[in-house]
């Protein structure tokens, strides 16, 4: 017999600044990935060409449509390109 997922909390809508924010962290988190997957495909050998050649085609379109969203809701995108992903306190990349 299976259970129903019940939900415990009321999920509480975020601000408007904090979906900037988590579209900014977001941003930087997907240009980290995508350094990172053009450096490994450098490297690749074999069938790992085809999977970075995949992964950066997906994170640069991901990268492009945050972007484009992101200056839609008016944020200045340039100040975004010089800031790091930081995850738990540690440098990513």
């Amino acid at each position: 017999m299976q259970e129903e997922y019940k939900r415990e909390e009321k999920i509480v809508e975020k601000t408007e600044m904090e979906k900037e924010i988590e579209l900014i962290k977001t941003i930087i988190k997907t240009r980290e990935e995508l350094k990172s997957d053009n450096k490994n495909f450098e490297y690749a050998k074999e069938e790992l060409i085809d999977y970075y050649t995949y992964q950066i085609k997906a994170n640069q379109a991901k990268l492009d449509y945050l972007i484009k969203l992101a200056k839609l809701k008016g944020i200045e995108v340039d100040m975004i390109n010089n800031k790091k992903y930081t995850f738990l306190g540690e440098e990513a990349g």
